[in-house]
């Protein structure tokens, strides 16, 4: 009788997700920004001399074609041999060192030694130009041992095949349908003005560099650039971006919190009992979701599982979910694995701490068909009274989120402290700090205020994401910096004054200039320079009337400066 009810409760959970998910939709850019591959089908082979002859047989259809052996032939059976003398007889064959492969579709620049033994000539040739007589190659097929580019998301255009029989099958019907013209989505979008990478020339934020499995970001010009060709969409950047700096724009974070919102609340409303929101990707984990899923579970579709942070795990339990479950499967390039991880110990960490059950899980291929452990086990928790607060900037709502939670658990007022988290405080040795606010000038976030006509350097925890810079500017390296999360909602959320001073006045003409701490480090520093000995009270005065000082004593006695 019980397994029928609980057949019953499955088969109305299930007609409650369909319903939800049909009418529940992420609002997209109706005109989304993309970019633009153009190729005619000129291909490059690279491995064996033999199998790439034979590739090359294959692809009669294609552009031009060129073949670059950077391998021994793997065979030296004579029907064999026969067989690769009479395939392709037209393409050439060259057999220079590799120096490096770079772009993208339509558009690989590959370098090789041209073997000259000229001292004046130079080393790197472009192949293309010497082969094909273009400037490029469009598509390259390779057939190598070991991948000629070392990256775990390869660019597109780019078959990396070895000698696996299947895979050259499967290219070789792929590759003539990659001729022409192609559009795909731009899918992140830098914002400048608060990104934590540098400013006045002072290195900060690196979060972004170190987590790109397409190696499509780089600092240019002591800003952050993402090249579009070549990002696959990952999600890393904007994930591991503490200021929201990198966002995703397809969907973009408001959209994508907006989504999550929806689904639990309609499903809590619809069910009357709190959703489980199953992250997975649109490739890979969308083969292994199927029609068999627990109805409670409802799956969100992502581009990779990185795309959904930190903030959309703890927003989406805060708005009533009662688990969130991260499906990981072999095909994630270990980067985002390795990311994937470190923020799923964080976040439980967090949950942890306030004392809220783990409820956060990241599950691999073999648990996706057997959910019932992991289910039963959180239909044990406590349920979450859903928060009313609306997702804002990346920050803010995951703060939002925790104080939610937090207070629907244990409402700690502590501080869990981790190393190399983008959240924590900023301290100062008041006693040698000037108060020349080049901390402020450098702060991304505006989590360091001056006082405005007061000497006063002021933070708020709420907005410091640890990028450094402030740490770097101090000239008098006061500045140390606490990576927490502080559970203390009214602490964190203050504005603390650091350090605050009465100005020093000009003790010509009483304006005041500068701070009582900074007039005696220059007392201390030049004091005793020649420009002031014969004048120390210079030092107390603002820059008009010091000016005006030095004129006046120069027209009481015209020769003393020549003495």
């Amino acid at each position: 009788m019980s397994k029928n009810l609980n057949n019953d409760t499955q088969v109305e959970l299930k007609a409650v997700r369909q319903q939800v998910l049909a009418n529940t939709q992420i609002l997209q850019n109706l005109i989304p920004p993309t970019v633009s591959y153009t190729t005619e089908g000129n291909v490059l082979i690279i491995g064996p001399e033999d199998l790439a002859r034979l590739a090359a047989d294959k692809l009669s259809n294609m552009g031009k074609l060129a073949i670059l052996a950077n391998e021994s032939i793997t065979s030296q059976d004579e029907a064999h041999l026969e067989k690769v003398m009479s395939s392709a007889e037209n393409v050439e064959s060259f057999y220079n060192k590799l120096i490096e492969i770079k772009g993208f579709l339509g558009q690989f620049q590959v370098k090789v030694d041209s073997g000259s033994d000229n001292a004046s000539d130079t080393n790197a040739v472009e192949l293309s130009m010497v082969a094909i007589r273009k400037a490029h190659f469009d598509l390259i097929l390779d057939l190598s041992q070991s991948p000629c580019i070392n990256l775990e998301m390869l660019p597109a255009g780019y078959f990396y095949v070895g000698q696996d029989e299947a895979k050259l099958d499967d290219a070789i019907v792929q590759l003539p349908e990659l001729i022409g013209e192609f559009d795909k989505p731009r899918y992140v979008k830098v914002n400048s003005e608060i990104c934590a990478h540098n400013r006045n020339g002072i290195d900060g934020c690196n979060r972004c560099l170190n987590f790109c499995p397409a190696d499509a970001i780089q600092s240019i010009d002591k800003m952050i650039e993402i090249d579009p060709y070549l990002c696959h969409g990952a999600g890393s950047c904007t994930n591991a971006c503490p200021t929201g700096a990198i966002s995703y724009d397809l969907p973009t974070p408001q959209a994508l919190h907006s989504y999550l919102h929806k689904l639990v609340t309609r499903f809590r409303e619809q069910a009357q009992t709190a959703p489980v929101i199953l992250f997975h990707d649109e490739a890979n984990g969308a083969e292994l979701v199927g029609v068999d899923l627990p109805g409670a579970v409802i799956p969100v579709a992502l581009e990779e599982i990185t795309v959904a942070s930190m903030d959309h795990w703890m927003s989406s339990l805060a708005w009533g979910a009662r688990q969130i479950l991260v499906l990981n499967t072999e095909a994630t390039a270990p980067t985002l694995t390795q990311m994937l991880q470190g923020e799923h110990k964080l976040a439980n960490d967090i949950l942890d701490e306030m004392g809220q059950p783990g409820r956060i899980s990241v599950i691999d291929e073999s648990s996706i068909g057997d959910l019932t452990a992991l289910l039963e086990t959180s239909s044990n928790w406590p349920m979450i009274v859903p928060g009313e607060f609306a997702a804002t900037t990346k920050r803010n709502t995951l703060y939002a989120a925790i104080d939610h939670l937090n207070e629907q658990a244990a409402s700690v007022d502590t501080c869990l402290s981790q190393s190399n988290i983008p959240y924590g405080k900023v301290s100062i040795n008041s006693d040698k700090c000037t108060l020349c606010l080049s901390c402020v000038s450098t702060c991304p976030t505006q989590a360091l205020t001056d006082g405005g006509d007061k000497p006063a350097l002021h933070f708020v925890e709420q907005d410091c994401v640890q990028c450094g810079l402030c740490e770097s500017a101090c000239p008098e390296k006061v500045i140390s910096l606490t990576p927490q999360m502080n559970f203390d909602k009214a602490q964190r959320q203050q504005r603390q004054t650091l350090k605050e001073e009465a100005p020093f006045d000009c003790i010509r003409c009483g304006t005041p200039f500068a701070t009582q701490s900074m007039v005696q480090r220059m007392l201390e520093a030049v004091g005793g320079h020649s420009a002031f000995s014969a004048n120390i009270d210079r030092l107390k005065m603002c820059s008009d009337c010091r000016v005006k000082d030095m004129f006046e004593d120069i027209l009481q006695d015209p020769e003393k400066q020549l003495r």
